[in-house]
């Protein structure tokens, strides 16, 4: 952000610039305003440059990591490698059990994107290690893990900063359905109650700037207070959040920190517009990282479904970064397949947005024409999933051109045949 504002065209401009085919010029002006982040820490030699924000492709994230019930670094690894072939623009590693520092370390030289992370995590489990519990927790013991993070070449934290100890302390008086969903947002408004004290991130806010600055790591400004019920949507609880999240992002500019805003939750379809709007404006601009949204409760196996839905209305309203969600959500840690579909589901719904947003159709047109012309080798080639494509198209071989729906019977086919051989539909 720095070398933005002295008009400086850094090598990770010009790559964010080239791959979203815009000037360097639109990319510096924009992350100058923090309107634009480039996901890239300086420890890390193998990253690509990512570009997420306002003008550029709506990008994807894909969560993997452990659990206390099943922990492979192995298996992470592959989520992460299965997660970027697939389309993935980030991962995240939210692991909660095994060797986190190693698995973590794997991961960030497993994939040459941008990886992010949840410090808090590993900060609340290794206190429950030296400490017997969460709430023990010291504020050095989360600013260390938060420095260690960063010295691994983790390129954007999701950090908490948001939960306030005013607002904590009003939960009461504002009850939900859900409660508080996120992980990270518990384990701080715990910390919270237990010492009576104000939230460490939110207290030594221009320490962790400080730290941010050194290593330039993107702040995921985390809703520790999105809503987990479509029941609990744009209440008091997330919208004082959002407000307290607006003065931090003010902060982080001032400081020449990067910053976006991570957004709920579960909302129904009728909310997503405005909750984007509200965001864009108390938080001038900063760029839009939606879980989703979860437009309705009842698909559990088909979340991934659910949250695509919700991720192309976010999207169109101008979100700049969805997190995909996987079929096993609500149900249980994602393998290796949950990985890829619900990478394959964000994916359309990014793409689908970039097709108003940005106009770009150029693929849309090409499997148009394949389609047309019956070019089955084409339109698997231009197929988001290939192989799925190529899969379900081999399973009942047609004797025509058409494929194995109509056979004979092919509107495309019998058009040609009528129009004449030499006549084309294109």
């Amino acid at each position: 952000m720095k070398a933005a504002r002295n008009g400086e065209l850094t090598r990770e401009i010009k790559t964010v610039a080239e791959d979203e085919g815009v000037s360097a010029e639109f990319v510096r002006k924009r992350v100058a305003e923090g309107r634009i982040i480039i996901a890239c820490n300086v420890k890390r030699r193998n990253v690509h440059p990512i570009g997420i924000g306002e003008g550029l492709r709506t990008k994807v994230n894909a969560n993997v990591g452990t659990s206390p019930d099943f922990h492979n670094i192995e298996v992470e690894v592959e989520k992460a490698k299965v997660a970027v072939k697939y389309g993935a623009d980030t991962v995240m590693d939210l692991s909660t059990a095994g060797d986190l520092d190693s698995i973590r370390r794997a991961i960030l030289k497993a994939v040459n994107v941008p990886v992010g992370t949840v410090p808090i995590y590993q900060a609340a489990i290794e206190s429950i290690k030296k400490r017997g519990a969460i709430v023990d927790m010291t504020e050095d013991d989360i600013f260390n893990i938060i420095e260690k993070h960063a010295k691994d070449g983790v390129d954007f934290m999701t950090l908490h900063c948001g939960v306030t100890k005013r607002t904590v302390e009003r939960i009461a008086r504002h009850p939900r359905l859900m409660g508080i969903v996120s992980r990270g947002g518990t384990f701080i408004a715990a910390w919270i109650l237990h010492n009576k004290k104000e939230n460490p991130l939110y207290s030594n806010y221009d320490y962790l700037l400080e730290i941010a600055k050194e290593y330039d790591f993107t702040l995921s400004l985390g809703d520790g207070l999105r809503p987990g019920s479509i029941f609990d949507a744009t209440d008091w609880l997330q919208m004082q959040e959002l407000l307290t999240i607006g003065e931090l992002v003010e902060r982080a500019r001032k400081a020449c920190v990067q910053s976006m805003v991570e957004g709920p939750g579960h909302l129904p379809l009728n909310q997503i517009e405005a909750n984007v709007k509200l965001e864009k404006s108390i938080c001038k601009g900063a760029p839009f990282y939606v879980l989703g949204p979860i437009v309705t409760e009842i698909a559990p196996g088909y979340d991934h479904i659910v949250a695509a839905i919700g991720g192309a209305i976010a999207g169109l309203a101008g979100a700049d970064f969805i997190c995909y969600v996987t079929p096993a959500e609500h149900l249980g840690l994602p393998m290796v397949e949950d990985v890829r579909e619900g990478v394959i589901a964000a994916k359309i719904a990014a793409h689908a947005v970039d097709i108003v947003k940005l106009g770009d159709k150029s693929l849309d047109l090409e499997m148009s024409k394949a389609r047309a012309s019956l070019n089955w080798k084409r339109q698997l080639e231009l197929a988001l999933d290939p192989e799925r494509a190529r899969e379900i198209y081999k399973r009942v071989k047609s004797k025509s051109p058409g494929c194995s729906m109509c056979g004979d019977y092919c509107a495309i086919k019998i058009l040609k045949e009528a129009l004449g051989s030499k006549a084309s539909c294109i």
